[in-house]
């Protein structure tokens, strides 16, 4: 992401005065809109594959054969075979709420998705917990700290071969 011309960047991504050091209005309404409907994947670090395990009561091999698929040399979720939603997912509900991965967890504090006001609406227009009229204000510490648990994530997927990236 390319820091706002006025600001400098940081580790993050972020500039250092971002366009929301106000905080932004969200709320999990648990809709499982981010759960649906598009071609994304829900990539695995080693750390969701043990939490997801645990919460099923199997070995993690038996979760990755069961749950998981390849998908560009990382371990992701699978999807139901006959539709692009969660296999996790029923009557719209997360059945793995508790246990969710990261990804999932972080969501909709990812880069892509705060970088500018455009890219939040865009993603307000599938997420009904943006600005929704009960939603709290999530402070700035709140979306960095998300923000870095997304990225530490990403560098840590799980790879087919077992080892992390």
């Amino acid at each position: 992401m390319a820091a706002h011309p006025a600001t400098e960047s940081d580790a993050t991504g972020l500039p250092d005065e971002p366009w929301f050091a106000s905080g932004l209005r969200f709320k999990c309404t648990e809709c499982g809109n981010c759960c649906t409907g598009s071609a994304g994947s829900v990539y695995l670090s080693q750390a969701d594959i043990a939490r997801l395990a645990a919460h099923f009561d199997v070995p993690p091999g038996r979760f990755v054969r069961r749950y998981t698929r390849v998908e560009k040399g990382h371990r992701v979720l699978a999807d139901r075979p006959e539709s692009d939603e969660c296999v996790f997912l029923r009557d719209k509900t997360c059945t793995v709420y508790d246990a969710r991965p990261t990804q999932c967890r972080t969501y909709p504090w990812w880069l892509v998705n705060i970088q500018d006001p455009r890219a939040w609406q865009e993603t307000a227009a599938v997420c009904e917990g943006i600005d929704h009229p009960t939603a709290p204000l999530v402070s700035l510490g709140e979306i960095v700290e998300q923000v870095l648990l997304d990225q530490a994530n990403e560098s840590n997927l799980d790879q087919p071969n077992g080892r992390s990236r």
